[in-house]
């Protein structure tokens, strides 16, 4: 195992009597969707949310920050890994509730499964979200959305861990915006989420899922593992078109390729590293540049170290 520093150890030491699954040296790229990241010195796997407050706990009373993971989509981990502490919020943390048109997921729930359960049950509002690879938490922090619609317009609370304990806040107070939320700048840990839905035939509900999701099976890359789309879009245009009209589909670095089914997805053909990935972005953000003008910027988030 690779040493870590003495306070770092400290820490270990308190996360292995308050959870149960505490790693050393654990390849990230196992955890994230992008196949792609170094190890990080230490993982932490919570499997309630009582162990995921312990360890948010411990890490406060410390002062360490750590690098918090859902389903690893939107993610790109450096090829050195992560330094410091990652919590992935995953299985055990997934429990959904649903009383009427209101549902409370916890962080780990995975997006795909409870917009198709939601939409079985005649509820609508979260069937644009049946394509995205993310759990309920990171979806919530990043407003995640498709097909002109984000979380923003069915989040009505967020349950979070803060420094000095837990705290509800109001889907109003969560400073949403394109892709991003307040949260994003909060050192807090989303636990739970509080949707509000509208009750619909649950039949017309499944069929907007469906062809939402047929269309998006058509139109982005499904196989080779990728992290979404790279860049945001510009006000009033689409990354995907602008890469498009530049050249930009099919360029390759390495093991990274721009997918030729959409331009705004770089896939992984399974030997791609973050340096790949971050050329072939700077290659395309510099052809969009020469061809349009614009300067386009990173959707993916940059974790560890590169």
């Amino acid at each position: 195992m690779t040493p870590v520093g003495a306070a770092l150890e400290a820490v270990e030491a308190q996360l292995r009597a308050a959870v149960g699954d505490v790693r050393r040296d654990e390849p990230v790229a196992r955890h994230v969707q992008f196949r792609i990241g170094g190890p990080a010195d230490l993982f932490v796997v919570p499997r309630t949310l009582a162990e995921l407050e312990a360890a948010c706990g411990v890490l406060a009373a410390a002062g360490v920050r750590p690098v918090v993971l859902g389903q690893g989509s939107n993610v790109l981990v450096g090829d050195r890994g992560i330094r410091g502490v990652v919590v992935k919020i995953g299985k055990g943390c997934d429990r959904v509730t649903i009383a009427g048109a209101a549902v409370t997921a916890e962080a780990g729930a995975g997006v795909p499964a409870l917009a198709l359960q939601t939409a079985r049950r005649g509820l609508a509002g979260l069937e644009f979200a049946a394509g995205i690879p993310g759990s309920v938490g990171g979806a919530v922090v990043m407003n995640a959305g498709a097909h002109g619609h984000a979380m923003d317009e069915v989040t009505e609370w967020v349950d979070v861990f803060t420094p000095s304990g837990p705290r509800r806040l109001s889907g109003e107070a969560l400073g949403f915006a394109y892709r991003t939320s307040a949260l994003q700048q909060q050192p807090w840990v989303v636990a739970r989420v509080g949707l509000r839905l509208r009750p619909e035939p649950a039949a017309q509900v499944r069929a907007r899922l469906e062809a939402w999701l047929a269309q998006r099976g058509a139109t982005q890359p499904l196989g080779p593992p990728s992290s979404g789309c790279i860049f945001r879009n510009p006000p009033g245009d689409h990354a995907g078109r602008l890469i498009d009209a530049a050249g930009g589909k099919g360029l390759v670095v390495g093991g990274a390729r721009v997918s030729e089914l959409h331009a705004n997805y770089i896939v992984n053909d399974g030997t791609a590293t973050a340096s790949d990935v971050l050329a072939l972005a700077d290659l395309v953000r510099a052809r969009v540049r020469e061809h349009a003008g614009i300067a386009l910027e990173m959707e993916v988030k940059l974790l560890g170290d590169f």
